[in-house]
C-alpha cells in the first residue's frame, strides 16, 4: 500500500510539465511561487495541529530541515538554468543520475545493501530515462556549462533526499515539509533578486498554474516522497521518481493529444521493468532453494 501511495506521488509530480507549459513567467519564478504557496498552505496546519511537535524541535532539527530545503531550491535553480544552455536530453539524463548518488550514499552511510538484481533494476530505470530523453535530444548554447549545472542539480537532489531520510526519523511529514518548502522559497527568491529577475506574476494563469504546482506537484507529490522516506529506502524513492517522464507522456496524450514516439514507449517499458525488479528484489537477497539428492 505504501508503494502505491508513492506511485501516486509520482503522478502528482508529473503534472509539473503541464503547468509549466501553461504559464508565461520564467520557470524559476514559477518554482518560487510553487514552494512559497506550499509553505503558506502548510503554515496554519503546522501552527494549530502540530504545536506540541514544534515546541519539541531541537535547533539541530531545524538546521537540517533548512539545509534540506536549501538543496531542494538549489536543485530547481540548477536544473532550470541547465535547460538554458544544454539540451533537454542531457539535462534530464544528468539530473537522473541522482538515483546512483542516493544508492551509493545508502550503502556507504547507512550500510543498506542492495542486491545485484536491485542494481540491475536501478540501471534499467536509468537507461529507460536515457531513451526517453534521447527522444527529445537537441543542441544548446553552452553545452558544457549546461551539463555541469544539471550534474550539480543531481547532487543537490540526492542531498535533499538523504537529509530527508534522516529528518523523517524524528519529524512528521507536515512539520518537515513546512520548513523545507519555506527554506526552498527563500533560496529561490534570493537567487531571483540577485539576478534581477522580476518576481511578480501579473497574469491570472500564472497564479493558477503556481497554485496547481503547489498543491498537486508539491503537497501531493514531493510531500508524499518525504512521507515515504520513513517507510521505504531513499534509493527506492529516487528510483520510482524516474517514472515521472512516463506519467508525463500519458498526461500529454490525454490533455494535448501528443502521441509519444517509439523511443519514449520503449523507455517507459524499460523503466517499469526496472522498478518492478527493484521493488521486488532490490533490498533482499535472492535465495535459491536446491533440494538435495539422497
Amino acid at each position: 500500500m505504501k508503494k502505491i501511495l508513492i506511485l501516486f506521488g509520482v503522478v502528482g509530480v508529473s503534472f509539473s510539465a503541464i503547468f509549466v507549459r501553461l504559464s508565461t513567467v520564467p520557470s524559476t519564478v514559477l518554482v518560487f511561487y510553487r514552494v512559497a504557496m506550499a509553505a503558506l498552505i502548510l503554515c496554519p496546519v503546522v501552527v494549530f495541529k502540530y504545536k506540541q511537535e514544534l515546541c519539541r524541535l531541537r535547533k539541530k532539527d531545524i538546521f537540517w530541515c533548512i539545509l534540506s530545503g536549501f538543496f531542494l531550491g538549489l536543485h530547481f535553480i540548477l536544473y532550470f538554468e541547465a535547460l538554458k544552455f544544454t539540451s533537454i536530453a542531457s539535462a534530464v539524463v544528468l539530473v537522473d543520475t541522482e538515483v546512483f548518488f542516493v544508492a551509493l550514499s545508502m550503502l556507504l552511510l547507512f550500510r543498506e545493501k542492495i542486491s545485484l538484481i536491485g542494481w540491475i533494476g536501478i540501471l534499467a530505470t536509468f537507461i529507460g530515462s536515457v531513451l526517453i530523453a534521447c527522444a527529445d535530444a537537441g543542441g544548446g548554447s553552452n553545452v558544457l556549462l549546461g551539463d555541469f549545472l544539471a550534474f550539480g542539480g543531481a547532487i543537490a537532489m540526492s542531498a535533499y533526499t538523504m537529509i530527508g531520510k534522516v529528518c523523517r526519523k524524528r519529524l512528521s511529514t507536515t512539520v518537515y515539509t513546512f520548513f523545507v518548502y519555506s527554506a526552498a522559497a527563500v533560496t529561490v527568491l534570493m537567487v531571483l533578486l540577485i539576478g534581477g529577475t522580476p518576481v511578480f506574476a501579473d497574469e491570472p494563469i500564472n497564479w493558477l498554474t503556481a497554485l496547481g504546482l503547489a498543491v498537486i506537484c508539491t503537497l501531493f507529490g514531493h510531500s508524499v516522497f518525504s512521507w515515504g522516506l520513513k517507510y521505504e529506502s531513499a534509493s527506492f524513492i529516487s528510483t520510482v521518481k524516474l517514472l515521472e517522464p512516463v506519467f508525463s507522456s500519458v498526461l500529454g496524450i490525454l490533455l494535448f493529444g501528443e502521441i509519444p514516439g517509439w523511443m519514449v514507449i520503449l523507455g517507459g517499458c524499460v523503466i517499469i521493468l526496472g522498478i518492478y525488479l527493484y521493488s521486488h528484489f532490490g533490498e533482499k537477497p535472492i535465495k535459491l532453494c536446491i533440494k538435495a539428492e539422497r
